[in-house]
């Protein structure tokens, strides 16, 4: 065991938790035992009093003691043992559905028992089912508890009692060593903002008193959680700002990017650059200029030109001497870019290259060769650039697009790659996720930001209806009349497979009956799990308008510039989050002609569901979406899937604690610079391994 602090230690150096058990604490997020300290509880049972039994109601929880007077098995309906009890005010049945011959045994009259459960009316009066429940052998013996029960979040086979026995060994440990919850914050900070200490603040929550407001323990506005969150957000953001600084140990790629640089590349695009780009690369021009590599994040909504700020800024880097490697999520987006690129740099000397998981044999073998040769100057492609057998020649820059659809540990892998004696590539990472605010405080706080917050002349904001599936003959009727007029559409379905429990339309099933109901529209059909060739042949016929009508899942989502599709079907939507709807919403309105968006949903519908179709047919402000997302469905759901090194939190609340977060970004910096040493241990009891990710 560690001496230093027995906290750091696995939890299964606890008393009653063995290997499984231990297994089954790291599903909730329990490692060490520190972990359980912060492991706080969803509720709270009141056991500090005993109520007689005419005091007690239905729909109450109670703590009760009474001796056993009846006892019988009912064998009608679902078998149960009844086991009536009483005091001297009245009497209450215990009915167990599951029991064994030993516990039958075990009830006899005259035993008294204590019992704890909930009240409900049963088919003699009230009745508590499977209370929890011990046999009183002395009269004097205490049944009553000195503080409230904390009821803890569990996992499957996972019990309160052996949870609750956890906590209290680790509560021990910390009340035998007070040491080992060292108050890192400066105490002035904690009086200023009436916290009391951590050591106080974790027994508050752990152990209450009966007297305490739970209501306020549980929703977050009692000061002992409210320390505790400050405290965590604190962590993440010193954790961001120190990868700040380490990443200035690292010289950068001296890139040149002067005016006429600039001039002579934007010249040759077939479209004016918004004064929001135009901005933009001036930023990065600044970075690509500095002594330290670039970390830049360009966000901006749908449509606003980000692919072409990177484009900008790769011919920087060529011009440097440098590769540039643009990284995308999905095959369909990094064929894009390779298009878009291709036909931006025609009159590159360098080669640019495509690298997809789809490429094989010699073909493979060339492309590769000409990235560590230095013939290819740009190299475009997904999860396939940062594998083993792809060696850069002289990587400068790298650009992520969608880069919160990546693991921390790939891009990681991607930019280690680029590393050469002390210099590390620039890095410039982009998403048409618009971040909230107070997202962006914490999860990007390493980085610089910048935004694009003006669309290209002559976008049109799309108009959206939101409808029930029950009018689908009459969607159907309008795709005819759209196509009529020589415009384009999308169908989006939210499953490529047939889903009784979801009630999806499957796509495959859906392009069947669109083709029976309209036999005169030219119909494709594009999901995952059609080859890239084959993807690319429907992409292309589509652009080219000879496809009327685009049945497709959420593949679409991002990337997909279609001028001439205007019109837009989401089947389903209320399965989606506020912004992944935006996103695909983006994929019209992008030519001259007004365009549609409609929204066909399952009825009946939630109040939530309801709620947020109804933000999306309000607004085409991205970041409004965003931040009313954030207050729907939370951080991790706002930026995609969890993934290690993403906001994750175990008490903060990024909602409920927005008004902590100017307080912390002003405490870090003070922190950095007068008590520096503070940092790594409140980083590590917070983040513990996690913090390893923090530089990317």
């Amino acid at each position: 065991m560690d001496t230093r602090n027995p906290l750091s230690n696995p939890v299964s150096d606890l008393s009653g938790i063995g290997g499984k058990t231990a297994k089954l604490l790291e599903k909730l997020g329990i490692f060490r035992i520190q972990d359980l300290l912060f492991h706080l509880p969803i509720r709270y049972e009141d056991r500090t009093r005993v109520l007689a039994i005419s005091q007690i109601k239905a729909g109450m929880t109670a703590l009760i003691t009474g001796k056993i007077v009846f006892i019988d098995v009912l064998p009608r309906g679902r078998k149960s043992l009844i086991c009536r009890v009483e005091d001297d005010s009245g009497s209450i049945d215990l009915r167990f559905f599951h029991f064994t011959a030993r516990q039958h045994a075990g009830f006899k009259p005259g035993t008294t028992l204590s019992c704890f459960g909930e009240i409900r009316y049963g088919y003699a009066g009230l009745e508590m089912i499977h209370p929890d429940y011990s046999v009183i052998y002395q009269e004097n013996t205490v049944v009553t508890e000195p503080y409230l029960t904390p009821v803890y979040p569990l996992t499957e086979r996972l019990n309160q009692g052996t949870i609750r026995k956890a906590v209290k060994q680790a509560l021990a440990l910390c009340e035998t060593t007070t040491a080992l919850l060292n108050d890192w914050i400066p105490d002035s900070v904690l009086k200023e903002n009436r916290y009391p200490s951590l050591a106080e603040a974790i027994k508050a929550l752990h152990t209450p008193y009966a007297n305490a407001d739970t209501n306020a323990l549980l929703n977050g506005t009692d000061p002992s959680i409210k320390r505790l969150a400050f405290e965590e957000l604190l962590s993440h953001q010193l954790s961001r700002k120190l990868a700040k600084q380490k990443a200035r140990l690292w010289e950068a790629p001296k890139v040149s990017s002067t005016d006429s640089l600039s001039k002579q590349f934007i010249q040759t695009l077939p479209f004016n650059l918004t004064e929001a780009q135009q901005k933009v690369i001036s930023e990065i021009r600044s970075d690509l200029e500095s002594a330290y590599p670039m970390m830049r994040l360009v966000q901006g909504d749908v449509g606003s030109g980000k692919t072409v700020v990177a484009a900008v800024a790769a011919f920087f880097a060529l011009n440097s001497g440098y590769q540039v490697a643009v990284m995308a999520p999905t095959e369909l987006l990094a064929e894009q870019h390779y298009r878009n690129f291709s036909d931006w740099f025609k009159e590159c000397t360098k080669q640019i290259v495509l690298l997809t998981g789809q490429l094989k044999g010699n073909a493979r073998k060339e492309i590769t060769g000409q990235i560590a040769d230095g013939t290819a100057g740009i190299i475009i492609g997904t999860h396939a650039l940062f594998q083993d057998a792809v060696n850069f020649h002289r990587l400068g820059l790298i650009i992520i697009d969608e880069q919160h659809r990546f693991g921390v540990h790939q891009r990681l892998a991607l930019r280690t790659k680029g590393q050469k004696e002390n210099v590390s590539p620039h890095q410039l990472v982009m998403t048409a996720t618009p971040i909230p605010r107070t997202l962006a405080m914490l999860q990007y706080s390493d980085l610089d930001i910048s935004i694009i917050d003006q669309l290209p002349p002559g976008r049109k904001p799309v108009t959206t209806s939101v409808i029930p599936s029950e009018r689908r003959d009459e969607v159907i009727a309008r795709i005819n009349g759209w196509v009529s007029q020589q415009k384009q559409a999308y169908w989006v379905c939210t499953l490529i497979e047939e889903s009784e429990i979801l009630q999806c339309e499957a796509a495959e099933k859906t392009a069947e009956r669109l083709a029976v109901a309209l036999p005169d529209i030219r119909l494709a059909l594009l999901h995952g799990r059609i080859k890239p060739a084959e993807k690319e042949a429907i992409m292309r016929a589509f652009k080219n308008r000879e496809i009327d009508l685009l049945v497709a899942t959420t593949v679409i989502e991002v990337g997909v510039d279609v001028p001439n599709a205007s019109l837009m079907i989401i089947e389903n939507p209320e399965r989606l989050g506020l912004s992944q709807l935006h996103q695909l919403r983006g994929r019209v309105g992008r030519g001259v002609d007004e365009s549609y968006c409609l929204l066909m949903y399952q009825s009946p519908l939630s109040e939530n569901a309801r709620q947020r179709l109804g933000i999306l047919r309000e607004s085409n402000d991205g970041f409004y979406i965003a931040e009313k997302d954030l207050l729907l469905r939370g951080p991790g759901e706002v930026m995609g899937t969890r993934q290690t090194g993403q906001v994750n939190f175990k008490i903060a609340d990024l909602v409920r604690d927005a008004d902590l977060l100017d307080n912390i970004a002003m405490l870090a910096d003070s922190v950095l610079s007068q008590q520096p040493e503070i940092a790594p241990p409140l980083i590590e009891r917070w983040l513990g391994y996690r913090s390893d990710y923090s530089e990317v």
